[in-house]
C-alpha cells in the first residue's frame, strides 16, 4: 500500500523531533511517461530510512544518495532523470519519460 502525503509528512516531523537529519524529495515536473505524478514525496533520514516514492522505485536509490548529501550540507538539489540521460538506464528509469525531483533538508 502506497504511503499517503500525510504519512510521509508525519514521518518527517517525527524523525526531526527525534533529532534525526531529514530530507524530503518532491517530484516537481514530469514529461512523457512518468512513474509518479507531480507532488509525490519521498522522505529520507540520515540513516537511510525512507517512506514514500518519487519514481515507483526506479530512481529512489540515487535520490536517497543525494538526500544524504543534502542532509549533510544543507544545500538543496534539483535532480533530473530520463532516458536521454546516460545515467537513467543505470538507475533504472526506462519508462520513456523524464522527472525532475527537488531535494531539500527539513529543519
Amino acid at each position: 500500500m502506497q504511503a499517503t502525503d500525510t504519512d510521509i509528512l508525519k514521518a518527517a516531523e517525527d524523525w526531526r523531533r527525534e533529532g534525526r537529519g531529514v530530507a524530503i524529495a518532491t517530484v516537481v515536473e514530469t514529461w512523457g511517461s512518468a512513474p509518479r505524478p507531480v507532488g509525490s514525496h519521498l522522505v529520507i533520514d540520515e540513516d537511510t530510512n525512507f517512506l514514500g516514492s518519487v519514481s515507483g522505485g526506479c530512481v529512489e536509490g540515487s535520490v536517497i544518495t543525494e538526500a544524504l548529501d543534502v542532509i549533510a550540507d544543507g544545500k538543496p538539489r534539483m535532480l533530473e532523470f530520463g532516458v536521454a540521460d546516460e545515467t537513467a538506464w543505470q538507475v533504472g528509469l526506462s519508462c520513456g519519460g523524464r522527472i525532475r525531483v527537488y531535494v531539500e533538508r527539513v529543519d
